[in-house]
């Protein structure tokens, strides 16, 4: 007799072979970024290459300092706009506003997250540049403030839903506790809820730093592509990011600039990696623990 084909079995082994090819696509993606980068430090210390503050590549000089601390202001001015906006709107849509804001209001901040980057940049480009310049009597708008606004823009969807879904995961005994307690609708949300929902917030924050270190389209119109040290947030820069958008297509291929490129992209990978691991342990902490 022939036996039946199990369809549970079979959808099984059908997502068990598509996980082992995603893992297989990152893993070769992963051993290509490495042995395409990593010949550089065959002639280039890694300290020259981290520490060194000149990125020329016709004297085969590739001090990527510039770069990183410019990818660290454009990163540090985002959050600092996001954070607070974000969970802010987090706590007002988990706690305070009614269902039927709160049905109208999710969708649109996650039809946010699905905007192509590069129409951040054009409305940057056009609207936010302009204002820097006039605000701030520059000669030129394309600076690092302009790059943190648009980014903060576009990781605010990231930290609010992340945020939000914290929040509401609390017990509702939580509340009821500290009502019983005699604290006010604030008390209750500021002490108590959010305190409690601390793990998922710090998580979607990590989530958000991720999105913005890997960044390029959007930032590559707006931050000027400066290749020199930043002072300040009104000065222009050039994240590791738009440095590798802007240099790949004039690299020869295996040349020391080639290979510099490839590992101005394994330093963002990295830290990404890291965050990512992270963010993950704080969401699965922050779920299970009311569970």
């Amino acid at each position: 007799m022939h036996k039946t084909l199990n369809p549970e079995n079979t959808i099984k082994g059908v997502l068990l072979l598509f996980g082992i090819t995603a893992i297989l696509i990152l893993s070769l993606i992963v051993i290509f970024l490495f042995n395409e980068g990593l010949p550089l430090f065959q002639y280039i210390g890694v300290s020259d290459f981290l520490l060194g503050d000149k990125w020329v590549p016709e004297k085969d000089l590739y001090g990527t300092f510039p770069f990183i601390i410019s990818t660290i202001f454009v990163i540090l001015g985002a959050l600092l706009i996001a954070i607070p906006l974000g969970i802010s709107c987090a706590v007002f849509l988990a706690e305070i506003a009614p269902r039927r804001a709160r049905e109208l209001v999710r969708p649109a901040i996650e039809l946010l997250a699905g905007i192509p980057s590069i129409i951040y940049g054009l409305f940057a480009l056009v609207v936010i540049v302009d204002l820097i310049k006039i605000s701030f009597n520059l000669a030129n708008g394309e600076t690092i403030l302009a790059g943190s606004i648009i980014l903060a823009v576009m990781i605010l969807p990231i930290v609010i839903s992340i945020s939000q879904d914290s929040i509401e995961a609390v017990p509702g005994t939580y509340r009821e506790g500290s009502y019983a307690m005699g604290a006010t609708d604030w008390q209750t949300i500021s002490r108590v809820v959010v305190p409690a929902a601390r793990r998922g917030i710090i998580a979607s924050i990590i989530l958000g730093c991720g999105r913005a270190i890997g960044e390029t389209m959007a930032i590559a119109l707006v931050i000027g592509n400066a290749e020199k040290l930043p002072l300040s947030l009104l000065d222009s820069g050039e994240t590791l990011t738009t440095a590798i958008l802007l240099e790949m297509g004039e690299a020869v291929i295996g040349s020391l600039h080639y290979n510099a490129l490839f590992c101005l992209g394994i330093i963002p990978f990295i830290i990404v990696l890291f965050l990512s691991i992270i963010s993950s342990r704080l969401i699965s902490k922050s779920v299970t623990r009311f569970e």
